[in-house]
């Protein structure tokens, strides 16, 4: 199956990434958000982003014109109807993605695939809020997406194997290389990923090391790019417990409990690179104090 348009809804960090990426591979891609403000942003930001690579030499100055040629701002739902597949980039919050996949449901032709970029949400459930389970799959994106390789496709209980090979299929023409994974809390990635973070939440809160040599341990003792709470930095410490909460309630176990220290930064709204202060304070061109 050639995606030749594919929807993106959520003009975010993520959402905006993975019309970067498509848009670059040869794809017409449509734009949506809650507001016309926000995928205006989300459009600013790709447009710096491939003007930087320009300027870096990364790309020519007509690819980046012709990837922006093909990018569209949508200004409702019903403009991704003639997307051959839909990928959702919201907020990491079930009873919205529901409401979303519903409504898309509603307007997309019966062989559109959904998808979602959910980082631990089950695709079975959003899959269930459809009446097409079968052509459902979760896409979900590393962060950032235009530099990170892999993609975990997420195959929910009803999930058809020709969804799956049009996914597969789909990402390869992003550049992208795919790991395959049963519908599980935390799919593979964060289930092994995030329980690492919680411990070095956990270390700093009970006094083992400060942050800097705690990232700064993984990073020369594990060979990591960037410590554990640098990288929740980046995530959002908000998801982060998000995905442990998510954790915790699907497998029982009290190995999965989120530290009281990362629920005490989500409640003062220290949550990271985004709000500009997490375990590090942020300068507006991302340096850390």
């Amino acid at each position: 199956m050639m995606i030749e348009t594919l929807g993106v809804v959520g003009a975010g960090q993520m959402g905006a990434g993975i019309a970067q990426v498509a848009a670059r591979a040869g794809i017409e891609v449509i734009l949506n958000d809650v507001s016309a403000e926000l995928v205006r942003r989300g459009v600013d930001g790709i447009h710096r982003n491939l003007d930087s690579a320009v300027e870096r030499g990364r790309i020519a100055a007509d690819d980046c014109a012709a990837a922006l040629g093909r990018l569209r701002s949508a200004g409702g739902l019903e403009e991704l109807a003639r997307a051959e597949f839909v990928i959702e980039a919201i907020i990491e919050r079930e009873d919205a993605k529901h409401a979303l996949f519903r409504r898309l449901d509603e307007l997309c032709p019966p062989e559109t695939i959904l998808a979602s970029n959910t980082s631990s949400i089950s695709i079975t459930r959003m899959a269930a809020a459809t009446r097409r389970p079968e052509r459902f799959i979760g896409m979900h994106f590393m962060n950032p997406v235009p530099v990170m390789k892999l993609v975990e496709i997420v195959r929910g209980l009803a999930t058809s194997d020709d969804t799956l090979a049009a996914t597969r299929e789909l990402a390869a023409r992003l550049g992208k290389q795919t790991i395959i994974v049963n519908d599980a809390p935390g799919f593979a990635v964060n289930r092994v990923l995030l329980p690492m973070v919680n411990e070095a939440i956990f270390a700093l809160n009970e006094g083992v090391a400060s942050p800097a040599d705690i990232d700064l341990g993984m990073k020369l003792g594990a060979n990591h790019p960037m410590g554990p709470l640098e990288l929740a930095d980046l995530i959002g410490l908000d998801t982060c417990l998000y995905i442990m909460e998510v954790l915790h309630a699907g497998l029982g176990e009290d190995k999965y409990r989120p530290c009281p220290l990362l629920r005490k930064y989500v409640d003062a709204g220290f949550l990271g690179r985004k709000s500009g202060r997490g375990f590090y304070v942020y300068e507006r061109a991302g340096k850390q104090h």
